[in-house]
């Protein structure tokens, strides 16, 4: 049965037909059940403002059922959706979510510098659409944050933070509500850099001691921003205060040490440090995830505890990661192993011997006679590997 829907009336789970009126030139990529919110805020944002929706298509959420019993809940998450399989479908949902994010992110940061952000509800919203995809996709949207575009690198590490977060939160236990407070806190840490100057932001090289001035100021820009959108939770805005603080006192802005930093913003520190050092900035070149952990257990001013459980979280070989195997294959981890950790899932493409790309194809390590040899960046074989990955390689990948 087909339906006339508004933009305001669509929900997740509808099935979108054909676009019947609208603002711009936007083209709808495919029909398709609509997954999250986040795609509904940036399909608004475009100016969509009317659907066909096919309601026998449509998958959407069934009601409640009441607890069983109240004694068994408890503040931590004691049951985990099972996650699905990356394939190509799986990828391509994560995928859209992304770049989703990336252009609601974008929006909202120029609707603050015009002064025309009135509240944090698309990043909330956001951020629950982030933390809805860890729970049903955790494997692709991982594999998404390490495919990374340097011109976007503000953009994506926030949200590359957020997911992250949102990850190591449901891996040591806390509930749905607090996951989410940490992913927006994670979302928005960094917001305050976009009040500086352009010449300390794309900086390259040292700063000097009154430009690093300057650019530490970005913590309590982020918290005097976020303030005048209205209401947010302490814990969210404690990790904006707090993610540069460290154990030790070597922090900003305050010099807190120890337990007076709070404990998601101990959490985001090292998230915050991880992708940060995997990622190609304007000055600094990135490492390998395997380097980039490592670096993490020798940071004496983190939460050396926390670091334990990150690594235990995302795996020696993190997915997404890209490695050379010893048969002289590159590939992509796209599912840890926690029995085998140095044995994940890979999707290998590309042989290092002919220096050719090949079919990609999936094979477990624990089941096959190869092993990682290292964890390895991608211009090392002169890899575009955001454009390859979108271009070739979730077209060639099995579903």
């Amino acid at each position: 049965m087909l339906e006339q829907v508004p933009i305001d009336d669509l929900q997740p789970g509808m099935y979108v037909n054909q676009v019947l009126e609208q603002k711009g030139s936007l083209k709808m990529r495919s029909k398709g059940i609509v997954k999250t919110q986040a795609i509904i805020d940036s399909l608004k944002a475009k100016g969509i403002l009317l659907l066909e929706i096919d309601m026998a298509k449509s998958k959407l959420p069934k009601a409640k059922a009441p607890p069983s019993d109240p004694e068994t809940n408890n503040d931590k998450v004691t049951t985990q959706a099972i996650a699905k399989p990356v394939g190509r479908d799986s990828i391509n949902e994560a995928s859209e979510l992304y770049e989703s994010a990336v252009a609601i992110q974008s929006s909202f940061l120029k609707g603050l510098k015009n002064g025309a952000v009135k509240d944090l509800s698309p990043m909330e919203s956001l951020s629950q659409s982030l933390i809805e995809s860890v729970f049903d996709n955790k494997d692709a949207l991982s594999c998404l944050t390490m495919i990374k575009e340097t011109d976007q690198y503000l953009l994506e590490h926030s949200i590359n933070c957020s997911v992250l977060s949102g990850i190591f939160c449901e891996y040591l236990g806390f509930d749905r509500d607090t996951i989410e407070q940490v992913s927006l806190g994670t979302l928005l840490m960094d917001i305050g850099m976009s009040s500086l100057p352009d010449e300390i932001r794309n900086h390259e090289g040292e700063f000097s001691s009154d430009d690093w001035e300057v650019m530490k100021t970005h913590v309590e820009l982020g918290v005097g921003l976020v303030e005048q959108c209205g209401d947010i939770s302490d814990l969210s805005l404690k990790i904006i205060e707090q993610h540069h603080e460290r154990t030790d006192g070597s922090g900003y802005p305050k010099g807190l040490k120890c337990d007076e930093i709070s404990e998601f913003a101990r959490i985001a520190a090292i998230i915050d440090a991880y992708d940060a050092m995997t990622s190609n900035r304007v000055h600094k070149k990135s490492i390998t995830p395997t380097q980039a952990l490592k670096r993490l257990t020798a940071s004496e001013n983190l939460d050396q505890s926390l670091v334990k459980k990150f690594i235990q979280c995302i795996g020696v070989h993190p997915v997404g990661s890209l490695v050379r195997l010893k048969s002289g294959k590159l590939g992509i981890v796209s599912r840890a192993n926690p029995k085998d950790p140095v044995s994940p899932h890979v999707m290998t493409f590309y042989s290092v011997t002919s220096q050719h790309f090949n079919e990609v194809k999936r094979i477990d390590l624990s089941q096959y006679d190869d092993e990682i040899v290292s964890g390895v960046r991608p211009e090392e074989f002169n890899l575009n590997l955001p454009k390859f990955f979108k271009d070739v390689f979730i077209n060639q990948m099995p579903i």
